[in-house]
């Protein structure tokens, strides 16, 4: 959407995905705070005290442009495109984007992980690395909605985590270094899924309802 200047034809739900990713660019010089957000309100010519309003302290910043990483993710990699390849590739692909997306602001993304490292902060860290993983694994064309949905999302959100620990500081051509880091992470993923899968696949240890109950009137001695 275009925004006129001072223009009032426009929610703050629809400004503040628009205003976010300027805010991060700003956010690396003055950061996370009101100087960021006047800034970013100047560049998209949208009134500075209607532009504060879309936000609640730092946190809400940082929240609103992963949000915006997510969608921008999602056009980069649209669900025809991920599905032509394997598994492994369509994680490793996702990841990468979001590292390329977040590259340009890479100073922002240091701060804005100093401030989400907080003790307050730390459940609102922990809710953004859950939603990315959650993201991915929903692009990447995951159904599952018993126990798998939340191991694949806490597994890929650590290992995301782990990732940009390195990204942040990679100095080498083509951010090489992180590239073969995640590749070794995403391995152990699969590694995990494959051994998981094939334990689960024995019919002993599948769950069964008649079998627990019979078990709990008929205990083994």
């Amino acid at each position: 959407m275009d925004f006129a200047p001072h223009s009032t034809d426009f929610t703050l739900d629809e400004l503040r995905p628009a205003i976010a990713p300027l805010v991060a660019s700003n956010a690396a010089f003055d950061g996370w705070n009101v100087r960021a957000v006047k800034a970013a309100a100047e560049s998209l010519g949208v009134d500075a005290d209607v532009a504060a309003l879309c936000f609640e302290g730092p946190v809400a910043m940082i929240d609103a442009w992963f949000a915006a990483i997510d969608a921008a993710m999602a056009v980069r990699l649209p669900a025809e495109r991920l599905a032509t390849m394997k598994i492994r590739e369509r994680i490793t692909r996702l990841v990468e984007t979001r590292l390329d997306l977040l590259a340009p602001n890479r100073e922002a993304l240091r701060r804005a992980i100093s401030i989400l490292a907080m003790p307050q902060n730390a459940p609102s860290g922990l809710k953004l690395g859950w939603r990315s993983a959650d993201a991915m694994w929903r692009l990447a064309g995951d159904t599952a909605t018993d126990y798998n949905h939340y191991t694949k999302r806490a597994i890929l959100a650590g290992v995301y985590a782990a990732t940009i620990t390195v990204f942040l500081d990679d100095e080498s051509d083509g951010s090489a270094d992180t590239r073969a880091f995640l590749a070794r992470r995403v391995e152990g993923i699969m590694r995990f899924e494959k051994t998981k899968a094939q334990w689960l696949g024995h019919p002993e240890r599948r769950f069964s309802m008649s079998r627990f109950i019979g078990r709990l009137r008929y205990p083994a001695v």
